[in-house]
């Protein structure tokens, strides 16, 4: 579950629809790799069609508003802002992004351990503040992949036993 400073880092070249991955960049200009569903992969290759621009490196921004401007940290807020209008138990429960990702990763955790939710949350090493076993436990790609099979449901290309491949 990346923060939404990777979402709007999100750009057109680092992703592979045939695996289903996106790379992404966060805090620390920490790079990696993350499989996503097959169907938010479609969303991200139809988001990039129709809003992205066509730059020459492919790094410009995918998520933008219809005007074409990238965009903003604000933006999620404005969103949640207008979720709770219409529906006021979200306000109530105080439901944002972060509740969100709060949620998912606290569900990861618990079912699928804390190497996959570490993963998920893209934090940079911690080893210093939970002991240098973090160091050892790191899941592969294709245990992420399986651990998005299992969140939604969809069989992910990269879960099978027989799949070797790294995103290119």
């Amino acid at each position: 579950m990346p923060p939404r400073r990777s979402s709007r880092t999100t750009n057109r070249r680092p992703r592979d629809e045939e695996l289903c991955c996106v790379r992404l960049r966060q805090k620390g200009e920490t790079v990696h790799w993350l499989p996503v569903s097959p169907t938010l992969m479609r969303g991200l290759t139809q988001l990039v069609t129709q809003r992205a621009p066509t730059d020459a490196n492919g790094t410009a921004p995918v998520f933008r508003y219809r005007d074409g401007r990238p965009v903003t940290g604000r933006h999620y807020d404005h969103i949640w802002d207008r979720i709770g209008r219409y529906l006021p138990w979200v306000n109530r429960q105080q439901i944002t992004a972060h509740w969100l990702r709060h949620t998912t990763l606290t569900w990861l955790e618990r079912n699928l351990g804390f190497a996959i939710a570490h993963a998920f949350a893209g934090h940079a090493d911690i080893s210093s503040r939970v002991g240098a076993t973090i160091t050892y436990i790191r899941p592969t790609l294709q245990e992420l992949a399986q651990a998005i099979a299992a969140m939604t449901g969809e069989s992910h290309p990269l879960a099978t036993a027989e799949c070797s491949h790294e995103p290119s």
